[in-house]
């Protein structure tokens, strides 16, 4: 079916009353516009090196015009061929951003607080909603745990690579002695299922608690127990959830990420199934240190993809994009290998 026979089922008087379809309808002809939207500027920008190209035959553009606009066809067509690495029904959805600091006391938490602002700034940078599932504090600085629910288109294909461990070396400002340290954040990230995605759960399975929120939140997180944790009997998965001020709203959130947990748990089944050899590399990839932050050598760098970079700043500013981009075209390489 074409954008233009959905648009017209849009306009069918009748379309709201299937709430879920109407909203599933107008999300497919979002995604094939902006598919479209980007072969249009692919098209335009080769088209326009084309005539610039012709124009400097006559002694009408210069050289450095031409290799100008060839490197912008080239960026815009690498952007396509990234774009389409995330070709998973769960690369579409939003994603969940667990972070948890490792051992080291006041540095390691610290550190966790580090990555949190990194994500941030870059959801902020890029559209997207972000809001603190929950939040446990450092005894004296930084985070021991937060969960980060990024809403947005691809939020999770973006993210997927992230999973693992996060090395921090630097001169500690938490030592008198000025001592270079190591510290250690794990991240963990999965899909944040919608109703795109049906994942059945038994009530009878699920065994649920309330405790106070902590974090920021005001008086009201010390006089209510709004919090809820919840495990999954027959898997084991447990989730917790404090954003929102009501014990009601924060069982609904729960029951979601627990879904998304769930679901998770079967795509990594799914894909042991279909390579088990592939399937074991991935898991220990993802369970072991990913990528390098060490800041008195200027450099960041991703030991999977051999991405690298100089501007330490920047990337602990939200700008991660390169590391992203270069996780998805090397793990597309090897997929299509």
């Amino acid at each position: 079916m074409t954008i233009e026979e959905k648009e017209q089922l849009a306009a069918d008087p009748n379309f709201w009353d299937d709430p879920e379809r109407a909203q599933s309808i107008l999300k497919v002809i979002k995604t094939n516009k902006k598919w479209v939207e980007q072969y249009d500027q692919v098209a335009s920008t080769i088209n326009d090196l084309e005539v610039l190209f012709e124009f400097q035959k006559e002694g009408e553009a210069s050289e450095e015009e031409v290799d100008a606009q060839y490197a912008l066809a080239m960026e815009t067509v690498e952007d396509i061929e990234f774009r389409l690495t995330l070709n998973q029904p769960e690369d579409e959805l939003g994603a969940v951003l667990e972070i948890n600091a490792g051992a080291g006391g006041t540095e390691a938490c610290d550190w966790a607080g580090m990555l949190l602002r990194m994500y941030v700034i870059w959801a902020e940078k890029n559209g997207y909603k972000t809001t603190t599932l929950w939040h446990t504090d450092g005894d004296s600085a930084g985070i021991k745990s937060v969960g980060l629910e990024i809403q947005g288109d691809y939020a999770f294909g973006m993210l997927k690579g992230e999973n693992g461990v996060h090395r921090l070396v630097r001169i500690s400002p938490f030592n008198a002695q000025g001592k270079r340290m190591t510290s250690f954040s794990s991240v963990f990230v999965h899909p944040m299922v919608d109703d795109r995605i049906e994942v059945e759960i038994n009530t009878a399975d699920l065994e649920w608690d309330t405790f106070r929120s902590s974090g920021a939140g005001g008086q009201h997180v010390n006089k209510t127990e709004s919090a809820v944790r919840v495990r999954h009997l027959p898997s084991g998965i447990v989730v917790e959830c404090q954003a929102e001020r009501s014990q009601f709203q924060n069982r609904d959130k729960a029951l979601q990420m627990l879904k998304s947990r769930i679901y998770e748990q079967e795509l990594e089944k799914q894909r042991a199934e279909k390579d088990k050899i592939e399937a074991g590399k991935m898991k220990n990839e993802w369970g072991s240190q990913i990528r390098s932050y060490v800041l008195d050598d200027r450099r960041v760098k991703d030991h999977r993809t051999g991405f690298q970079t100089s501007q330490t700043d920047a990337v602990l500013a939200g700008e991660i994009g390169g590391f992203l981009k270069a996780f998805l075209m090397n793990k597309s390489k090897k997929d299509s290998e």
